[in-house]
């Protein structure tokens, strides 16, 4: 039951309560304590002054030269047997010329102390006889022709036991404090977490059937709040990763299902009686084709999930933008030679493209884009690819590639990076594909804090821009185009 009670954040938070509280209120009681105990010894040594001062006036030499305390000061007879105080006169050279009663004839003190009582009331502990100890005072006075030394004392037998009883009285007064203190600091817990419970009990309810459910903040301003508001930002973000997921599964399996079916057609047309082998080499052919796109898609989804997984922190490496596009021009060459395009590269300014991301999935996003802009250029005619740099509030390094196809339209610009999409102004240019490519090159740039767009402004053709952060902006050991070793060229055409 114990560890169960610890267990629990209320029962946790209230044990630390009540710890702090028991080390504030000890700290307290050691302080009162003392300050009360300064208090009445700084009390009592000033009772003792004003008794010695009233003592003073009280003495008297008779004509034998007898000290003598008058008792007529007293307006009761046995008044001054209630005076509970200890007293004794002392000459200047030691011997006693007067001892209290309440003494027992013992001695107050030993011999005089060197300037004892000299010049003002010394105060000190001295200890009896009998083993009491009293607060004792001494003072010098003049009196009749003779310098006597008066010293009275009160015991500190009962100012020890009231100090005692008050001591026993916070000691008593602490554990009763503690037990209500945990018992209402318990309270106050229970009462500040149900709120968290209310939240908890809202989440558990929560399932990938109603994530559109979200919990109820009270008050937006305080830290439950904004644990709420993060709590529903998550499940905000979880809702539209299930709805991606679903419209992606929908999506692949439609886009799956059409070379599956044309599989099987072509296999039902071959295997329909006797056919002449170039039918069935036919067949093949087809079959061969469909599979081909059959695996691009299934490709695609790969690195799709590659990219989805990628963190910017991982796999990261400095790389020449320029470098990493005339690559992929080499592999595209083949393609750019039988659709008869001429490729044009221009560099703008004088810094280095020299950026940090992933080198494979930046590889794979300008493949997609550049076999983008071929796939929709018509025979004869020019892809331009423009490196520039963009100084925003981090500096960028811009790739851009423009086609002369049939463009895209304004309303689609930003829908041609959704997964399985095709572009109805561009279809009939060219043989769609799977309808990732964008999605990828998309998902992976804005992984690497990078930006991709097609500008709008473009009135033929296409134009998609890259962003990707700079690694530096600093010009060193550049060639006259200012852009490292690898010149701007010319890609030859027709």
């Amino acid at each position: 039951m114990k560890a169960l009670w610890l267990k629990q954040l209320r029962g946790r938070l209230t044990l630390w309560y009540v710890t702090v509280l028991a080390l504030i209120v000890s700290i307290y009681i050691v302080l009162v304590f003392a300050f009360q105990y300064a208090i009445i010894t700084r009390q009592i040594y000033h009772d003792e002054m004003q008794d010695v001062v009233t003592v003073e006036g009280l003495l008297f030499f008779d004509s034998h030269g007898v000290l003598h305390l008058q008792q007529d000061y007293f307006s009761r007879p046995h008044s001054h047997l209630l005076i509970d105080r200890l007293m004794e006169i002392r000459d200047q050279s030691g011997p006693v010329l007067y001892r209290s009663p309440t003494l027992n004839g013992m001695a107050l003190g030993g011999p005089p102390l060197p300037k004892e009582g000299d010049e003002s009331f010394n105060e000190h502990v001295a200890k009896l006889a009998d083993g009491s100890h009293v607060f004792l005072i001494s003072h010098l006075h003049s009196m009749q022709g003779r310098t006597v030394l008066i010293r009275l004392g009160y015991s500190l037998a009962p100012f020890r036991e009231r100090m005692t009883q008050f001591l026993g009285t916070l000691l008593i007064a602490f554990p009763i404090t503690l037990l209500i203190a945990g018992f209402a600091g318990y309270e106050v817990v229970k009462r500040a977490l149900t709120p968290l419970q209310q939240m908890a009990a809202r989440a558990e309810r929560i399932t990938a059937s109603n994530l559109q459910d979200r919990l109820e903040i009270q008050n937006p301003d305080d830290e439950l709040g904004h644990l709420a508001k993060v709590f529903n930002h998550l499940l905000e973000r979880l809702e539209q990763a299930f709805v991606q997921l679903q419209h992606f599964t929908a999506d692949a399996a439609h886009e799956l299902r059409t070379p599956l079916a044309s599989l099987r057609t072509v296999a039902e047309i071959a295997l329909r009686g006797e056919s002449e082998l170039e039918v069935h080499r036919e067949a093949l052919g087809s079959v061969l084709e469909e599979t081909s796109k059959l695996n691009q898609t299934i490709d695609g989804l790969l690195l799709l999930t590659k990219a989805e997984i990628f963190q910017p922190q991982e796999a990261s490496s400095s790389f020449s933008l320029i470098e990493l596009t005339s690559e992929v021009l080499s592999v595209l060459e083949i393609i750019v030679e039988e659709r008869q395009v001429r490729v044009i590269e221009r560099a703008h300014g004088s810094m280095r493209a020299i950026v940090r991301a992933d080198r494979g999935l930046i590889r794979a996003a300008i493949m997609n884009i550049v076999h983008n802009a071929l796939k929709f250029s018509p025979p004869q005619s020019t892809i331009s690819i423009d490196y520039s740099f963009v100084d925003s509030t981090s500096p960028l390094v811009e790739l851009s590639v423009q086609d002369q196809g049939p463009g895209i339209n304004a309303l689609e610009l930003d829908k041609v990076f959704d997964r399985f999409f095709t572009s109805t102004s561009r279809e009939t240019a060219a043989k769609s594909g799977a309808g990732i490519g964008l999605s990828i090159a998309k998902l992976v740039v804005e992984r690497s804090g990078g930006q991709i767009f097609f500008d709008p402004s473009i009135a033929e053709g296409a134009r998609c821009v890259i962003r990707l952060p700079a690694v530096t902006t600093q010009s060193a050991g550049l060639t006259s185009n200012g852009w490292g070793h690898v010149k701007p060229r010319i890609q030859n055409g027709p």
